[in-house]
């Protein structure tokens, strides 16, 4: 081999670019195929929020947690879980530091874009069913259409009962979809801007086409489904004002690729996290800080309501922590360090134009640190300071966690936010950190077993 010029030590010692992982640490992808196993097994299981939080429960129950209960005093090693009205969840394993000297939070999200059914969805037009539907989140909304979908959700009957629902899924099932244009006829369709290729009203759900045997009866197609849900589980119209009913992509968790190096599925956007958040809680034994691990809802519409982080649930959960220790709240939080644990947009060769590759996360080279999120000039951002990115890192390298930075898109052509400004306002040092994705935000998004694999251990690290 040629002796190195002084130009290439240099530009050796003084240079910096994020390594493939395939390429670096090949034999890594065994360990990462293996882990991702339990993954997919937690996409299928959670296609809603509440479904993450009852999936999520067991995992924690099996691993030994128990309910948090402000009364008791718990030691290092300790592990408790809260769940905050069956829709977010936080869960802690007690540290072997005071609880003044600072918490490892770390905030995932689990609703993902999806089609809500409005509050009086059903109806009949031309001897056809129909759900009528509301978009929740971020969604290209031609994604949806002519796709098989399942209906997952909870039904409070007048007698108090509460009806979980979920069609769909099994193969025995019957699904749903929404309907569209065939070329032939689609002309003036196709002059539409892309955006509005299915307008939002639209987006109604063919549930049925069989009419109930009575020719007495008005819209009788509307009757027999209805008959047939009463029948399954005993609901009638009026229940569906007392209903959240979620219409999602039909699909199982798949391997994508001739190396099944990837995986693709519904959901991911921000499931990955939560479910690499969630394992490497589980795994912490005796942690250096006690932690706060939260998988929380209403994210993807600004983390409003009182399940989401713009809420004080965590907030006071914190402060019942800081009491039970007999400690300051404000001290806690303010010696804190925390993870907001969100996707970002991996670079996608087919669409170049909207990203900075310098400033890009890449699949398979690790997990991605977002400094800051927002739109235009930084708006609704965190922006993690210099100090808290060093952290960081350090904590990563110092457990050969595979990292590399990336924004959401170049400058002024998008942006998007996370929970990390929430965490921020409690003055809690805090940055974005999670998993490249292709396609994200549509029914099927993909993500790099690696870059799950590597993410799973900078939350183990951060944890340690």
């Amino acid at each position: 081999m040629a002796k190195k010029t002084k130009g290439q030590e240099l530009q050796e010692q003084l240079t910096w670019a994020f390594p493939h992982i395939g390429k670096d640490k090949p034999e890594q992808a065994e360990k990462a195929f293996k882990y991702c196993e339990g993954y997919k097994e937690f996409l299928d299981a959670g296609k809603t929020e509440r479904e993450c939080v009852k999936e999520a429960v067991k995992m924690l129950k099996k691993a030994g947690y128990k309910p948090f209960d402000s009364g008791e005093s718990y030691e290092p090693g300790d592990k408790v879980y809260y769940v905050n009205r069956g829709k977010s969840l936080i869960a802690t394993t007690f540290g072997k530091k005071p609880l003044d000297q600072g918490l490892r939070i770390n905030g995932a999200h689990i609703d993902s874009p999806r089609l809500d059914l409005k509050p009086n969805p059903l109806y009949e037009k031309e001897d056809i069913a129909f759900f009528k539907t509301h978009y929740y989140g971020g969604i290209r909304k031609y994604q949806w259409g002519t796709i098989p979908l399942a209906m997952h959700g909870v039904v409070v009957k007048k007698n108090g009962e509460t009806v979980e629902v979920s069609i769909g899924e099994d193969e025995k099932e019957p699904v749903f979809c929404v309907t569209d244009l065939l070329p032939h006829l689609a002309a003036r369709q196709n002059e539409r801007p892309l955006k509005d290729g299915l307008k939002g009203e639209e987006l109604n759900i063919v549930v049925g086409s069989l009419p109930f045997q009575d020719e007495e009866v008005k819209e009788p197609v509307k009757l027999m489904a209805l008959s047939l849900l009463n029948e399954k589980y005993g609901i009638t119209e009026k229940d569906f004002f007392r209903a959240e009913i979620e219409m999602v992509p039909a699909v199982k968790a798949r391997d994508v690729g001739f190396d099944t190096s990837m995986i693709g599925a519904y959901g991911q956007d921000d499931r990955v996290c939560a479910y690499t958040a969630l394992t490497a809680e589980i795994d912490a034994k005796k942690p250096a800080h006690t932690t706060v691990t939260i998988l929380a809802d209403k994210e993807e519409i600004g983390s409003t309501g009182n399940t989401g982080l713009n809420s004080d649930f965590v907030l006071h959960y914190i402060e019942d922590l800081a009491e039970q220790a007999g400690v300051s709240p404000r001290e806690v939080l303010r010696k804190s360090l925390c993870l907001s644990s969100d996707v970002n947009a991996a670079f996608d060769p087919n669409f170049p134009d909207v990203y900075e590759g310098r400033n890009t996360s890449y699949i398979n080279k690790g997990c991605v640190l977002t400094k800051y999120t927002g739109a235009r000039g930084k708006s609704g951002s965190n922006d993690a300071s210099a100090e808290t990115m060093a952290k960081v890192i350090a904590i990563m390298e110092e457990e050969g966690v595979y990292w590399q930075a990336g924004e959401l898109g170049a400058v002024d052509v998008g942006g998007g936010g996370t929970i990390a400004q929430f965490v921020a306002h409690m003055d809690v040092d805090t940055v974005g950190l999670g998993v490249p994705i292709l396609s994200m935000h549509s029914p099927f998004e993909l993500a790099s077993k690696l870059d799950v694999y590597h993410t799973y251990k900078a939350f183990k690290a951060f944890y340690k």
